[in-house]
């Protein structure tokens, strides 16, 4: 069995999850292609597990943001879903998943969607949580938290 223990943890690189289905027929529609319904589903799960493992904690929910659909997944290609936290707030974790179209045969992968989630850290009692800051931010990942106090801020607003 691998186990990486180089990532240390609160740094956005331990938050890392990649997850792969493949396309079966129950989760495509008449033209072939996955369910938008589907593909928030698997982000929603993947997501959740980085907001998990970041917080050391259950999470729930709170919002999608951004969700963008680019190219349409067919039946029998795999889907490679790859997310991680890319800001934290006081009880809640913004995180990023990217989703990636394969075709088996060809190898070709194409960016089929992206996604902006945030996610609450809950105690034991299903209460929020404090959620441990990031640590050890390059210069990118210190500009994707900033842009993501704005997202919040705008979220806020809305609700």
């Amino acid at each position: 069995m691998l186990i990486d223990s180089q990532k240390k943890p609160y740094t956005p690189d331990y938050s890392y999850v990649e997850m792969t289905q493949m396309v079966m027929p129950q989760s495509t529609n008449a033209l072939g292609t996955v369910f938008g319904g589907q593909i928030m589903s698997w982000i929603d799960i993947c997501a959740a597990v980085s907001a998990g493992r970041h917080s050391a904690s259950v999470v729930v929910t709170a919002s999608f943001d951004e969700v963008h659909f680019i190219y349409p997944i067919k039946h029998g290609q795999v889907v490679i879903l790859k997310s991680q936290v890319s800001a934290v707030f006081n009880t809640s974790m913004e995180v990023e998943t990217i989703v990636i179209a394969e075709n088996i045969l060809t190898q070709e992968r194409t960016l089929a969607a992206k996604a902006l989630c945030t996610f609450v850290a809950l105690d034991e009692h299903s209460k929020p949580k404090k959620c441990p800051k990031l640590i050890d931010l390059t210069l990118e990942q210190q500009q994707i938290q900033e842009e993501a106090k704005k997202r919040r801020a705008l979220r806020l607003t809305h609700r």
